[in-house]
């Protein structure tokens, strides 16, 4: 069984320039060495105005993590994301993420969008998370959930503040 998490951000940039900044290469290596951990990379990266896929690799530290999800994790991990975004239309895109931890029961998917509104686009994303532990699993799904959603929120403000620096 999974759980869902949903995640919304507002911003007063339209989707096509908050699209061009996420994907863009040297914000995600940049947002990376801000966010990303130890060992966090870009592994792989792909974008034009019609669309975007890109691998990314966290770094995370098991003191980070809540005491009941570190003795099912290494001690240092990684957690490799891959995105891929379509543009579906005028001021709209769409995306999926598909979340790999190597050496634990935990993976995650996502469903994300991009969208115009009358004040700029909004963001909105839906995770779907997977632990696979008898008994503990939903426990450990709420505080990955509560993680994964601080991180959506930080990645957001660190891309909205980039396009507001470049607007300055």
């Amino acid at each position: 069984m999974s759980r869902q998490f949903d995640y919304h951000a507002a911003s007063e940039f339209p989707a096509e320039r908050v699209f061009a900044t996420m994907v863009d290469a040297d914000t995600l290596r940049a947002r990376l060495a801000e966010l990303g951990g130890r060992n966090a990379a870009l592994l792989e990266h792909e974008a034009s105005a019609d669309g975007a896929r890109f691998r990314l690799r966290h770094g995370l530290n098991t003191d980070d993590l809540p005491p009941a999800i570190r003795s099912f994790v290494p001690e240092d991990f990684v957690v490799d994301r891959l995105e891929t975004w379509t543009r579906s239309g005028e001021g709209r895109y769409d995306g999926k993420a598909e979340v790999d931890v190597p050496g634990t029961p935990a993976s995650a998917t996502g469903r994300m969008s991009l969208a115009d509104t009358a004040s700029g686009s909004d963001l909105d994303v839906r995770t779907d998370i997977t632990v696979r532990v008898p008994l503990l699993g939903g426990r450990i799904e709420s505080s990955v959930g509560e993680q994964i959603t601080s991180l959506l929120a930080l990645e957001t403000d660190f891309t909205l503040n980039r396009l507001r620096t470049a607007n300055a």
